[in-house]
């Protein structure tokens, strides 16, 4: 018999920071939660990146999970906001690696990829597909969809990625 392990998915942004948690047991996958910590736009930029931290520092402590997975930043074409992105996801990756937990990073189109079968996937295909592949999974919003897929993502890619991260070490 194999071990349940629990996989928590973050999709990070400054605006919102998606989360989700599912269980892997072999091949199958369980819903546990899934939610986002918003911030508000008006803020300043340490107050929303605190609202983050704490937010994911109660994801984790509430759900404990064995792994994580965050979604690699893409660079687009307004600096700031790419820095501004960065920042929200270096938190992303700091609360679960305080937590003792190896943080596995993947692309946004083989997020995609893995989920639909296509690396240009709109956010309607994932979500629904989240719905066929987690049937008691209802995420409220389009941030809390991707990181339960960013989670299952890491479900099928996770022994490579973990090799890779302890290779790394």
């Amino acid at each position: 018999m194999q071990r349940t392990i629990r996989i928590l998915g973050i999709d990070p942004g400054l605006r919102r920071t998606g989360w989700g948690v599912i269980e892997c047991e072999g091949n199958r996958l369980l819903f546990v939660a899934c939610g986002s910590v918003e911030t508000q736009e008006r803020t300043e930029l340490s107050a929303r990146l605190v609202a983050i931290h704490d937010g994911l520092l109660r994801v984790v402590e509430r759900f404990a999970p064995d792994e994580a997975a965050v979604e690699a930043t893409f660079v687009n074409r307004d600096g700031a906001s790419t820095l501004k992105l960065g920042q929200a996801r270096g938190i992303a990756m700091l609360i679960p690696a305080r937590a003792g937990l190896k943080v596995a990073e993947y692309a946004p189109n083989l997020v995609k990829k893995t989920v639909v079968g296509a690396g240009h996937a709109e956010k309607s295909q994932i979500r629904m597909m989240i719905g066929v592949l987690l049937p008691k999974a209802d995420p409220r919003t389009e941030d809390a969809a991707d990181a339960l897929a960013i989670a299952v993502t890491h479900a099928h890619h996770r022994r490579s990625a973990m090799l890779k991260i302890v290779a790394a070490s």
